[in-house]
């Protein structure tokens, strides 16, 4: 099967996909597969992680990277590259180069997270902070090309980028041949381009659902117009898949071969990568949780077996301790209360009490006795409380209530 690519670009096929992988061979991990039980036993069919978080550089990324780079002549190689990201395609770009000896320039946001501004630093590239979003970064990247003549290597608007995420499919039908579904998540479309292309060459029958950020989400309005159409805000926690516009590449591709496209909340979002943590002890960002929130929020809408990509496990550890604490309120694990009582010697202890026999945990307390809209004899308490989940959080307002506690939100 061959699909074609636009602009001057040769048709990409599988042959480009197998070949890829030769290239890849002992360059990049053939990163294993686990099986969740939990999301086993949701769906009705066995689910399993294809774990690129545990991939270098911590994601897909140095796939595709690695075989632009080394696709390049000599000369375009003694040029160097230059690329822009906030994270993964910076990583994957500086290990690619220091592997095949190519100079390399990475332009990351001026708030990119530091352990990624440090990881690629480390992985040999020369790092430049420029601008406060990622169009101000891309743009002076393109400039530092036309100035320099640094090849410019795009995160997934390539055929080559495109070929080597596609390893990724490969190696899904390789480990697990009896997959029915694939669900990935979808920025640019690079990956989700790649993997559609190798496993639709190969088996027609697997299903291909893409994942995008319901804040990002710039693939169904494209799909519905027949061509890309930009965004013209993107909001979300899932960096890697902060994409306002489509790849033209990957658009045509996508078209054609991913049967279906979903959308995914922040709430969701964190309500995967809590799960991810907890019940498959892997430290997955938010878009590598994508497919992961999709499956939760809709798990019957999945024939299985099904295959997850987790394609990335980068992330901040300050942004990791807030999508937690978003992700378990999210779930219900988390209760925030504000009651009335009477100010006396002991109310705040049988308060305590009371929520002791409910099981609550208390995290945090705040006692209130001088605000005006108080009475003579009155105190406004405002809990934070760690809670088993939203049946516990009803039971624990309803033990407080039946104490004789003015309960108000």
């Amino acid at each position: 099967m061959t699909y074609r690519t636009p602009g001057p670009f040769p048709p990409l096929i599988l042959d480009d996909v197998r070949g890829a992988q030769k290239m890849l061979s002992g360059v990049a991990r053939t990163t294993g597969m686990e099986g969740s039980r939990h999301l086993t036993a949701l769906v009705g069919a066995p689910v399993h992680f294809k774990c690129e978080n545990l991939q270098r550089t911590g994601s897909f990324k140095l796939r595709g990277a690695y075989v632009r780079i080394a696709g390049l002549s000599p000369v375009e190689r003694a040029a160097g590259v230059v690329a822009a990201s906030a994270g993964n395609h910076a990583q994957g770009v500086a290990l690619a180069s220091s592997l095949l000896g190519v100079r390399s320039t990475v332009f990351m946001p001026l708030g990119a997270p530091l352990p990624k501004v440090a990881a690629t630093r480390e992985y040999g590239a020369e790092v430049q902070l420029h601008g406060h979003v990622v169009d101000e970064t891309l743009a002076a990247a393109e400039e530092y090309a036309e100035r320099t003549g640094a090849v410019f290597i795009h995160p997934f608007d390539h055929p080559d980028i495109i070929a080597g995420q596609g390893t990724v499919g490969l190696e899904i039908l390789e480990q697990c041949p009896e997959v029915r579904t694939i669900v990935v998540g979808i920025g640019g479309g690079g990956l989700a381009a790649g993997i559609a292309v190798a496993v639709k060459a190969l088996r027609p029958d697997v299903r291909i659902v893409g994942v995008q950020a319901a804040g990002a989400a710039g693939y169904p309005p494209s799909l519905a117009a027949g061509h890309p159409v930009a965004l013209d805000s993107v909001q979300t926690m899932a960096d890697g898949i902060k994409v306002g516009r489509p790849g033209d590449i990957p658009f045509g591709l996508i078209q054609e071969l991913v049967d279906e496209v979903r959308t995914v909340s922040e709430d969701e979002l964190s309500s995967a990568l809590l799960l991810c943590l907890e019940r498959a002890k892997m430290v997955v960002e938010p878009a590598g949780a994508s497919p992961v929130a999709a499956l939760l929020s809709d798990p019957k809408a999945f024939r299985g077996p099904v295959v997850a990509v987790l394609s990335g496990g980068n992330v901040d550890p300050l942004l990791m301790q807030r999508i937690l604490t978003h992700g378990m309120a999210a779930a219900g694990r988390y209760l925030s209360l504000r009651l009335r009582l009477t100010d006396r010697p002991g109310a705040l202890a049988a308060l305590l009490g009371t929520l002791s026999v409910a099981d609550a945990n208390v995290l945090d307390v705040s006692h209130v006795r001088t605000d005006p809209r108080l009475g003579l004899t009155e105190a406004e308490v405002e809990l934070h409380l760690e809670t088993k989940g939203r049946e516990h959080c009803e039971e624990v307002a309803a033990a407080l209530r039946e104490a004789g506690y003015l309960v108000m939100g």
